[in-house]
């Protein structure tokens, strides 16, 4: 069983629209998937929502026991404190978390690189 979290803008579960930036996303989906198979969806608010500190939403994150952060982009550091926790960060994700989801089961979508509006907000 692996537990994927994803960066999203409302509560629609696994039609909600993912967020551009990890940690300026008022709620998180949590997907536990076996293989390619989806067992579980819900739906947590992000407590560090609009403002957070350097580390604040991985840690959050990590106490919530996923394994993998999808997000369209996040910044060098959160990448970073991501992989100290042992989460892996994928960025590049959009549309839905369905969408998503699929994109990450298939293999398209790896990887993490800092986001251009991180580095211009000097967080990369």
């Amino acid at each position: 069983m692996t537990k994927i979290a994803v960066a999203v803008l409302d509560a629609n579960g696994l039609d909600a629209q993912v967020s551009s930036h990890f940690g300026r996303c008022p709620y998180f989906a949590l997907v536990e998937t076996e293989g390619q198979d989806i067992r579980a969806v819900e739906t947590v608010v992000n407590p560090y929502y609009p403002n957070h500190e350097p580390g604040q939403v991985p840690a959050f994150i990590h106490s919530l026991g996923a394994q993998v952060m999808l997000a369209g982009g996040m910044g060098g550091r959160a990448v970073a404190f991501f992989q100290q926790y042992g989460i892996e960060p994928a960025t590049g994700a959009a549309g839905t978390v369905r969408e998503s989801l699929a994109r990450y089961l298939g293999g398209e979508l790896q990887g993490a690189a800092p986001c251009h509006e991180s580095i211009e907000h000097g967080h990369g």
